[in-house]
């Protein structure tokens, strides 16, 4: 089995980050010690407290965003951030430190063997290990059905942010990466664009401070609004550009 030591060359971490001070600088030493010498990039989503400064002095690289433009706005920075300097991968985590980073080498062993575009970081994809509230993951199953219809593929976790993203879908995302529902918008944009994902099992972890600003009941409302959302994508035509059979020899 390939490891992740020995297979991340060309590979930026992206953390996209709001107000995270506190939990930026534990991440960052699981992140050298689980992809020692990879580069790092904390998106610093406009915070209002030092997170930027805590991710200087933790060693990343900070890309500063003038305003808080949300978790899609923010990944697509970092996005356009890699294909910009020749990354030709990126890892992103959660600054809240859901995604532990000695999971990273799940993601690189699964795109090495099965060669798809993406792999996911999933919840649920394998032996229950991961807890939440029963609304929560009733609302989650519930997209993860609509979801794996539309793209005619099975995906148990669809709201996951764990993912590992290759080129050439890397530069369709720092073009046309979605701001509102990103995780279930890009799921099926880029199957309508021919590229594949690939899931696997990892273990997550509750937040280390603050909370989610999801609540039990407003998980509905957002499955809700992701489906129609989804709908509507349906309608809209995908720009030719960046479709998969366009894109492999510029990868």
């Amino acid at each position: 089995m390939a490891t992740a030591q020995a297979t991340t060359s060309g590979l930026l971490v992206v953390i996209p980050a709001y107000n995270e001070e506190r939990s930026i600088p534990p991440l960052l030493a699981e992140v050298r010690a689980a992809l020692p010498g990879t580069a790092v990039l904390v998106v610093d989503d406009g915070s209002r407290d030092g997170t930027g400064d805590a991710a200087r002095r933790g060693g990343a690289r900070v890309l500063r965003l003038p305003c808080n433009l949300g978790i899609g706005g923010a990944v697509q920075a970092g996005y356009v951030y890699a294909c910009e300097r020749g990354f030709d991968r990126v890892l992103r985590l959660d600054a809240d430190g859901q995604h532990p980073p000695a999971e990273a080498a799940r993601l690189i062993e699964a795109m090495n063997r099965s060669g798809a575009d993406v792999v996911i970081g999933s919840r649920f994809a394998g032996a229950a290990s991961y807890t939440s509230t029963r609304l929560r993951t009733i609302g989650i199953r519930a997209l993860a059905l609509f979801l794996s219809a539309i793209c005619r593929k099975r995906i148990a976790d669809p709201t996951s942010g764990f993912w590992l993203v290759r080129q050439p879908l890397l530069r369709c995302f720092a073009e046309t990466y979605p701001t509102d529902y990103p995780e279930p918008e890009a799921l099926a944009l880029l199957r309508r664009q021919g590229y594949t994902y690939h899931e696997v099992p990892a273990v997550f972890r509750p937040r280390r401070y603050g909370r989610s600003s999801i609540r039990a009941w407003d998980t509905f409302y957002y499955v809700i609004k992701v489906g129609l959302a989804l709908v509507v994508d349906r309608i809209r035509p995908i720009d030719p550009r960046f479709a998969r059979h366009r894109t492999e020899g510029a990868a």
